[in-house]
């Protein structure tokens, strides 16, 4: 079954407009995990404005699944913490200085040289690899030369169609994601899938191992609780 892995930024950005340690990010992480996530995501970016790179050190020691930490990789200090805390999984997002969020994956034909020196680095410190891709067959088929372990697929583009065509909208994910299987890379997938349409993706594309969710599900979590909110995100992938 598809692991879910709760991202905790949104946590980090509520703390962050009051000051203080409310709500405690740390205990945020620590409760994805008691109330069923199978891993805990975190993005820190330069400006720190959300998670800091503190609060990455700080969870790591309770950490009982899995621990991925997403970012720029052309960020020195983002390699310098990756290497440090030693996560489960790296994922590799290319993001722009002060981007609001990820809007788009690696060109993995233009960057593979640059990519396979990185991915190189964290997979020598035997951490587990993963480069965001959006759903484009020479991108996988690019990805698969880089010696990525996993990619994960940008799925914006299918959020943002699921309710006007979800046939149309998966096509060109299950495409990617078949392509990728057959190349023998791990699958993870994320960005604005929610309560609505995980359970189509999930069941269109079986095999995927990771879906990554914060904002959505943090959301949820407003008006239905916590624990609550992770479980009906599980169930969505209890396909």
């Amino acid at each position: 079954m598809t692991k879910l892995s709760v991202n905790i930024n949104k946590f980090a950005t509520i703390r962050n407009s009051r000051g203080g340690n409310n709500p405690d990010v740390v205990k945020a992480a620590a409760d994805a995990q008691r109330f069923g996530a199978d891993g805990v995501t975190v993005h820190p970016r330069p400006d720190e404005r959300h998670i800091r790179y503190a609060d990455v050190r700080a969870i790591k020691p309770i950490i009982t699944t899995e621990f991925n930490i997403e970012g720029n990789c052309r960020e020195q200090k983002f390699v310098d913490l990756v290497l440090e805390v030693k996560p489960h999984q790296v994922t590799l997002v290319p993001d722009a200085e002060g981007q609001i969020t990820s809007d788009h994956g690696w060109d993995t034909i233009r960057n593979k040289d640059y990519l396979v020196e990185m991915i190189a680095v964290f997979k020598k410190a035997g951490i587990r690899t993963s480069i965001f891709v959006d759903p484009d067959l020479s991108m996988v088929e690019g990805a698969a030369e880089t010696g990525t372990d996993r990619i994960e697929l940008y799925t914006e583009g299918y959020a943002r169609r699921y309710t006007s065509g979800r046939e149309e909208a998966i096509a060109s994910y299950v495409q990617a994601a078949q392509r990728a299987h057959e190349l023998g890379l791990g699958l993870n997938a994320g960005h604005d899938l929610d309560l609505e349409n995980l359970r189509y993706f999930a069941q269109q594309i079986p095999f995927i191992d990771e879906v990554s969710i914060g904002h959505a599900l943090v959301c949820d979590a407003l008006y239905l609780g916590y624990e609550n909110t992770i479980q009906l995100y599980k169930r969505q992938l209890a396909i």
